[in-house]
């Protein structure tokens, strides 16, 4: 082989090597740029847009305004005293909100039939009287017809539903408070009972505490309780009362 046919076989077998490392190194950054373009996709499809977050944040925005608009007028609830006992003399008398806490436990520890609904209960005995943070207690001595109370409470529960923003939550209550009005379910019927079984409770330990004579309200509820477990725990009330000479 001639000088001249040497070189050329030198340079034709060098090409070859050379492409293979054009390849290699152009499929790495085919890889590379495909890897980057996933990447930053990915990124774009995870990160919410502006748009979005600042929509997301007015709507949580509105959502905790009215939310302590409503908390703050439940507070009413905490400063409202029964009206039963502050007519009879009673010394510190309980709030409509401590009633209605120890009415919601009585739905959480009772034992009932299968067929009750304990979660209903004890949201039940939350909403019952939640109205009375804008009418007050009214009571049979104030004279209010039935009815009337009946509106004044449901447009109270109206005006706090739309304060809380409506939506499911506010759909909720007014449906347990009106089950409840109507006594429409066997859950409604039990809370009606803890809420005469409390109220005879909170007398029996007024009588005990301050020496007082509250027969009264023994005698209303006497024979109206509609289940077993009002019964049974009206009964057990009663057995541990000093009976009024």
């Amino acid at each position: 082989m001639d000088a001249s046919s040497r070189a050329l076989w030198r340079k034709s077998s060098l090409i070859p090597s050379v492409l293979c490392s054009h390849c290699s190194r152009l499929g790495s950054l085919c890889w590379i740029t495909k890897r980057t373009a996933r990447m930053a996709s990915l990124s774009s499809s995870a990160a919410p847009s502006a748009t979005a977050s600042s929509s997301a944040g007015t709507d949580a925005a509105a959502s905790a305004s009215s939310a302590i608009d409503f908390l703050s007028l439940c507070h009413r609830l905490k400063t409202t005293k029964r009206a039963g006992w502050v007519k009879k003399g009673v010394r510190e008398p309980e709030s409509v909100a401590d009633h209605m806490y120890r009415m919601s436990v009585m739905a959480l520890v009772a034992e009932y039939n299968p067929d009750v609904d304990r979660e209903r209960c004890v949201k039940m005995a939350l909403v019952h009287d939640i109205a009375e943070a804008i009418v007050g207690d009214i009571t049979p001595s104030d004279g209010v017809p039935k009815d009337e109370k009946s509106r004044r409470e449901r447009e109270a529960i109206n005006h706090m539903c739309k304060l809380l923003g409506g939506g499911s939550r506010a759909k909720e209550m007014l449906e347990l408070w009106i089950e409840y009005e109507e006594n429409s379910s066997l859950e409604a019927k039990v809370v009606k009972d803890f809420d005469k079984v409390e109220m005879i409770l909170q007398a029996l330990e007024y009588e005990q505490e301050q020496g007082m004579n509250l027969d009264e309200f023994f005698q209303s509820t006497a024979g109206k309780f509609q289940t077993d477990v009002g019964r049974a725990w009206a009964m057990e009330i009663n057995s541990r009362r000093k009976k009024p000479e």
